[in-house]
C-alpha cells in the first residue's frame, strides 16, 4: 500500500470495485427516480430506487424469482426472463404512481442487445419512460425466446435432451418457449395491472 502525505485512500466500495462515485452522483443530480438494473449468474433483478438524505430507498422491486412463482418454467437467466422481469417492475412502478426512471447499470458493461437492456426493454413496453436509444434494445426474437426454439428444431432428440436437460425436466419444452413467454407476459399483465 502506499504511503506519505500526498497519497489518498479511495473509499472502501471504490477499491472493492462495487461503486462508481461519478457515475452516480451523475445520477443523483438528475433527481428523478433510478430504474436499478443487477444481473447475476442465476438471476434478473430490477428495481425503482429513489434518493434520500438517510441512503437509497426501494419503491419497487421485481426479481427473476417472482417469475417462477407465476408459472415460469425456463431459465430465471436468458433474455426473456429478464424481458419479463423489467415488465413486471414497469407494471409495479405504474401502480404506485411512477411514471418516468432513469437507468442505472451500475459497473456493468454496456452491450447492445444484453439482459440489462431487455430488462430496460421489459419496463419501457410496460408504460414506464425511461430515456434511451432503440439501437441498443435486443430484438423481439431474442426477447420472446424465438431464436431458442428455432435452435431447438434443429436438434435431433438426443441432442435436445442433453442441451436443454433443465427445461425438460421442468416440463417445458424448448420449442414451446415462445408460447409459454406470451402466458406469463399476460398473467403479469393481468395480476398486477
Amino acid at each position: 500500500m502506499a504511503q506519505g502525505s500526498r497519497y489518498k485512500l479511495a473509499f472502501k466500495r471504490r477499491r472493492e470495485g462495487k461503486t462508481n462515485y461519478g457515475a452516480r452522483l451523475k445520477l443523483i443530480a438528475l433527481d428523478k427516480h433510478r430504474l436499478v438494473v443487477r444481473v447475476t449468474g442465476n438471476h434478473t433483478i430490477a428495481q425503482i430506487v429513489d434518493v434520500q438524505i438517510e441512503g437509497d430507498q426501494t419503491l419497487v422491486s421485481a426479481h427473476s424469482q417472482e417469475l417462477k412463482n407465476m408459472g415460469w418454467l425456463a431459465s430465471g437467466k436468458n433474455t426473456s426472463a429478464a424481458y419479463l422481469t423489467g415488465y413486471l417492475c414497469g407494471k409495479k412502478a405504474l401502480k404506485e404512481g411512477i411514471t418516468e426512471a432513469v437507468l442505472d447499470m451500475g459497473l456493468a458493461t454496456s452491450t447492445k442487445g444484453s439482459r440489462v437492456y431487455a430488462v430496460l426493454k421489459g419496463a419501457i413496453d410496460a408504460g414506464l419512460e425511461v430515456p434511451h436509444n432503440d439501437v441498443i434494445l435486443p430484438s423481439e426474437d431474442r426477447i420472446t425466446g424465438e431464436h431458442i426454439s428455432q435452435y431447438a428444431e434443429s436438434l435431433d432428440k438426443a441432442e435436445m435432451e442433453k442441451k436443454f436437460s433443465q427445461y425438460i425436466q421442468r416440463g417445458l419444452s424448448p420449442k414451446d418457449l415462445p408460447d409459454h413467454f406470451q402466458s406469463i407476459k399476460e398473467k403479469i399483465e393481468k395480476e398486477v395491472s
